[in-house]
């Protein structure tokens, strides 16, 4: 199949895949008029490296899958390059979550400060169930509550 035709079977651009050429990761093959040609093995490889890009690895990170491939193996990650890949990125991520949990626990922390703030806030009010405190900003700090009168 010529280039056009394979990005739209991987859906992606041609552009895409001549970029995965000049990066080696896309076989360079060209007929007698000088066009690209591509067969199943090459839709092959383009399903696995959009799959893996899909989930968030980088383009480099996709090579060992697409080695695995191209040496005959059914599947990309059924070689130790490739496991080593996925080994690392769940390290990636396990560090990202860990990451993420902290400032969930930051935000959450704030939240309740300020909830348990604007009860105190509430509970000073001039008229009980009266207004309830404005913060404004523009030439004040936010933190520089007052009532509305």
């Amino acid at each position: 199949m010529r280039i056009g035709e394979l990005a739209e079977r991987a859906g992606t651009t041609v552009r895409a895949l001549r970029y995965y050429e000049t990066r080696g990761l896309l076989p360079a093959r060209r007929d007698g008029n000088g066009h690209r040609r591509y067969d199943e093995r090459d839709l092959v490889l383009l399903t696995q490296i959009r799959t893996l890009r899909d989930f968030g690895f980088e383009l480099e990170e996709t090579r060992p899958f697409v080695e695995c491939l191209r040496a005959g193996h059914p599947e990309g990650d059924a070689c130790p390059a490739s496991q080593a890949v996925y080994r690392r990125k769940l390290d990636e991520l396990d560090g990202l979550i860990g990451k993420l949990v902290a400032v969930r626990e930051t935000v959450a922390g704030e939240l309740r400060r300020a909830e348990e703030a604007r009860a105190g806030l509430a509970a000073e009010a001039v008229v009980p169930g009266g207004p309830e405190p404005v913060c404004e900003l523009g030439g004040r700090k936010a933190y520089e509550c007052h009532q509305r009168s």
